[in-house]
């Protein structure tokens, strides 16, 4: 190509561009900038905090031990990645449609809906296990033990479903006193546990401090191999924190206030993950701690503290209602940007009056019912399955918002986009580390026997719905016809000769 050439191609794609991303911000028309800059700084917390942690940390602890501090610090840190390289997004472009509408962008049409339906696959698996959730924590309770659990799955659905029906604000509202119960609740135990361990006060009879680790196998007491493998469960633990790219769609001013949530996402990270696990093995050697348990149960349980376990019951009831509360948020503004691009039917692109997606929140409720009918025909260890299902999910939503980082970038380079000052940094170096990272996570699902080689097994089959479906929808010409003429004329050029 000569030097004459270049600079009208430059110009060429500079306006393709500047076309694509006006048909793509029509997508946003009728959405409510409603969510207020410390919900949507608590959604970004509360997106990192769940019941990974609250109780899933006990049986990490017997697997790993006090190893388990490191391998929550590598996923914290591969998480903050992702959350930078959606910032980036973010600040390129706010969008409800979040990673769907940045694959539409820059992969296509095929590529934002494989993005979107397996993002939703992760949501509507998960809801179906939170609402299980709900009823089996209100039935912690023995005065409600004659209730049936059927009527505590529909109530916690109908709460969440009204809140969410009513406005965005009132999704941010639920949302950010959910996450500040689950804040609170570790602040509280890190304030304990520091005073616990300063004044050297004996805890069921062990003295605190680092000699509990080196008398008890050391940091990596079954070995490096355990620690290296439970990887690939801890990384859910994190789950969510995509979250917060969906909501910069409908914050005020989102390119304000998103710099600031997502870079303290980090050091929340650090201080509630990593601080909270190793405060608890210098607290009580971590052979205390068992799977089915909470940590927090354990410790507080050591000291005599009375009702301590209906306190947490609290605590992990609110993240299963913050997790429900989130899938039928997410799943709306998805299954909109789907169907803007003729990825989904047109249905679940309505608005109700309150200029929130109802036609998409209905069909994900309608799942969600299915799920509380099938708690009763189905064995749990069938939930377990889902749940690991649901985590191909959540890999390829990271996989893609990494993704499309770069290829944003790349167009920034070329000249047919205006760069951001809110960056992933080192990238594309920390870009292809966090792609690594995330095959790794995939390799490691697969010493994860039964469920994780199950969900390897299912990779396959759920390719192939992917691919028939994708047919299905060119064959039926349901791509909408509202996509420029030019935009639609390359995207099926290249779905036709370039893959992704």
């Amino acid at each position: 190509m000569s030097d004459q050439t270049r600079p009208a191609l430059s110009e060429h794609h500079a306006a393709r561009a500047h076309a694509k991303r006006a048909w793509l911000d029509s997508h946003e028309h009728g959405y409510d900038k409603g969510l207020k800059p410390r919900q949507v700084t608590m959604i970004a917390i509360g997106g990192a905090i769940g019941t990974g942690l609250f109780l899933g940390a006990g049986g990490r602890l017997q697997s790993a031990g006090p190893a388990l501090a490191l391998v929550y610090l590598v996923c914290g840190v591969f998480s903050f990645l992702i959350l930078r390289a959606l910032g980036e997004l973010v600040m390129h472009r706010p969008t409800s449609g979040s990673f769907v509408s940045y694959a539409r962008e820059f992969l296509g049409e095929r590529g934002s809906f494989v993005a979107g339906w397996l993002y939703y696959l992760n949501w509507a698996m998960t809801g179906i296990v939170d609402i299980t959730a709900v009823a089996l924590y209100m039935k912690y309770w023995g005065t409600f033990s004659d209730v049936p659990q059927w009527l505590f799955a529909l109530a916690a659905l109908a709460l969440v479903t009204v809140m969410n029906m009513i406005a965005v604000s009132w999704f941010g509202e639920m949302e950010f006193w959910f996450s500040l119960v689950k804040v609170t609740a570790l602040v509280l135990f890190l304030i304990i546990g520091v005073v616990f361990l300063i004044s050297g006060h004996h805890i069921a009879g062990h003295t605190t401090g680092l000699h509990l680790i080196a008398d008890h196998g050391g940091i990596f007491p079954h070995g490096l191999l355990p620690a290296i493998i439970i990887v690939q469960g801890v990384v859910f633990a994190y789950a969510g924190v995509e979250l917060i790219g969906t909501a910069a769609g409908e914050a005020q001013d989102a390119r304000r206030v998103l710099p600031r949530a997502i870079n303290s996402v980090m050091w929340r990270i650090a201080l509630f993950y990593v601080g909270s696990v190793v405060l608890l093995v210098l607290l009580l050697p971590w052979t205390a701690y068992k799977a089915g348990v909470s940590p927090f149960v354990t410790f507080f349980g050591a000291l005599g503290v009375p009702g301590i376990g209906s306190v947490m019951n609290v605590v992990v009831l609110t993240a299963a209602l913050s997790s429900l509360n989130s899938g039928l948020y997410s799943t709306g503004r998805v299954l909109r940007s789907l169907a803007m691009g003729g990825s989904a039917p047109p249905f679940v692109a309505k608005m109700n009056v309150h200029k929130v997606p109802y036609g998409g929140i209905l069909v994900t409720v309608a799942i969600y019912l299915i799920g509380v009918v099938l708690n009763y025909i189905v064995p749990s260890s069938v939930f377990e399955i889902v749940l690991n299902i649901a985590s191909l999910g959540i890999v390829s939503t990271w996989g893609f918002i990494i993704i499309c980082q770069m290829m944003f970038r790349r167009a920034v380079n070329r000249g047919e986009l205006q760069g951001v000052d809110f960056r992933m940094p080192f990238a594309p170096l920390t870009s292809w580390l966090t792609l690594a990272f995330l095959f790794g996570v995939l390799v490691l699902m697969g010493f994860d026997y039964p469920d994780g080689t199950f969900t390897i097994v299912a990779i396959p089959f759920v390719a192939a719905a992917l691919a028939i479906g994708w047919f299905y929808l060119k064959r039926s010409a349901l791509i909408s016809p509202t996509i420029p003429s030019f935009l639609l004329t390359r995207a099926v050029e290249d779905d036709d000769s370039d893959p992704k």
